[in-house]
């Protein structure tokens, strides 16, 4: 809850597997209920006209959710179960998952030690958890802050509605820095600034933010407000983001990790909430299959889920690249009607990579072995296109009657040229 008391949480994207895995616990509809659906990207060129890029097809979108909302209503799911207690206030200090006994510090400032059948560590992208496995031999694990941070400002309501288009994830891509916006039940948009820090450094006063803002922004800036953007700009600093992997994801039969805590992602591909539900439904499908055998089933959801989330933590910086830099390019919007048509024509033989992560539970790294073959034949399948045309055209130019009378002409022009350039004058 710390998060929303400073502000600053870059908001959700609710996408097919997340509501796979909510369906699961009977939670798809009420949360669902509470989203704005998304079905497009629009992005916000520097000249000020916009366009729109499809996620998918006409009934293919995803939920722009609120990430407070969420938590509540997850947590008033949870203390429905008569088997469940919920501790707030508690800090774990220690965490032995050779024995499954963690320890705890409460209100009362005394640690405790507690016994487990199984600790489930979900706490974070700083798992304390995961600390205590690091230590472990054969445990592998890394980390990557990206030169990149974040900040969250708002843009409110306008005469008690939409200040834009509200079904869409809004991009003002700036090649090396981009801006989103996200629709809020309110009707506000959550705004969220990613930029290398250096140049959020250069930014030391109002004026300089207006200004900033001015150049890349424009359109934005009547929208956001110049006193309330002066004003939140500078309330909190900007915010890292950082990139997550370790294998294996458990130890012995006594502990596992799952969510941030197993693999942080950075939030451009909007699966980190998604992977992280995801883990949850693997791994109940999974005890479903070993009569809830925790020797058994911990091994096999390490096996099973780390190329997959490893798979997604690439995709998701990849995905940087995309959003901020490539959605500009002519080049990159041909490629993406190239796939929807093949898609469209052969839907089980073609499918987008973005279809592939965000509208199907096909696993994370599949996918990408899928969309690299794909990328393979799409380009191939354009060089020889390409090749057949520039022949094709070649060889009826120079057959064609008309043709050769005309390189003729221009061959006897040229000769000219070349004559009165050699002798150094010209006889008119």
């Amino acid at each position: 809850m710390a998060e929303f008391a400073r502000g600053r949480s870059i908001n959700l994207a609710l996408s097919y597997r997340g509501r796979q895995a909510l369906k699961a616990i009977g939670l798809e509809d009420q949360i669902v209920s509470q989203g704005i659906p998304m079905r497009a990207r629009m992005i916000h060129s520097l000249s000020g006209k916009k366009f729109a890029i499809p996620y998918g097809t006409k009934s293919q979108y995803i939920l722009s959710i609120s990430r407070e909302n969420l938590n509540k209503d997850l947590l008033t799911a949870v203390e429905k179960y008569p088997n469940a207690k919920v501790h707030f206030g508690h800090r774990l200090l220690k965490c032995r998952p050779e024995t499954g006994v963690i320890t705890l510090l409460g209100p009362d400032k005394v640690p405790k030690d507690i016994a487990c059948d199984l600790i489930l560590g979900c706490d974070g992208a700083y798992s304390t958890v995961r600390t205590h496995l690091v230590k472990k031999p054969r445990f592998d694990y890394s980390q990557q802050y990206i030169p990149h941070g974040y900040m969250e400002l708002t843009i409110p309501p306008q005469n008690g509605d939409f200040a834009m288009e509200p079904n869409y994830l809004h991009i003002w891509p700036r090649d090396t820095f981009m801006m989103i916006a996200l629709p809020n039940m309110n009707k506000s948009f959550t705004c969220t600034l990613f930029m290398p820090f250096e140049e959020f450094e250069k930014l030391l006063t109002s004026r300089d933010v207006l200004d900033f803002f001015q150049k890349y922004f424009p359109d934005s800036l009547h929208l956001i407000g110049k006193e309330a953007l002066a004003q939140d700009f500078f309330r909190l600093p900007a915010q890292p983001m950082i990139s997550v992997k370790c294998s294996s994801f458990h130890f012995n039969s006594h502990c596992v990790l799952m969510g941030d805590a197993a693999h942080a992602l950075v939030p451009f591909f909007g699966q980190g909430m998604n992977a992280g539900f995801e883990d949850c439904l693997v791994f109940d499908e999974l005890m479903d299959k070993f009569n809830n055998d925790f020797s058994m089933c911990l091994p096999e959801f390490s096996r099973f889920r780390i190329p997959d989330d490893h798979a997604i933590s690439d995709l998701s910086m990849y995905n940087y690249i995309e959003m901020r830099s490539h959605v500009n390019s002519r080049w990159f919007i041909f490629q993406k009607n190239i796939e929807r048509c093949l898609h469209a024509l052969m839907p089980s033989t073609f499918i987008p990579l973005y279809t592939m992560v965000t509208f199907s539970r096909i696993r994370y790294h599949e996918a990408v072995l899928r969309w690299q073959w794909q990328k393979k034949v799409i380009n191939t399948a354009l060089f020889f296109f390409g090749t057949l045309v520039a022949l094709s055209t070649t060889y009826l130019l120079l057959t064609r009657p008309t043709f050769r009378s005309s390189l003729g002409c221009l061959r006897r022009s040229w000769n000219s040229v070349t004559y009165f350039q050699n002798i150094g004058r010209i006889s008119l």
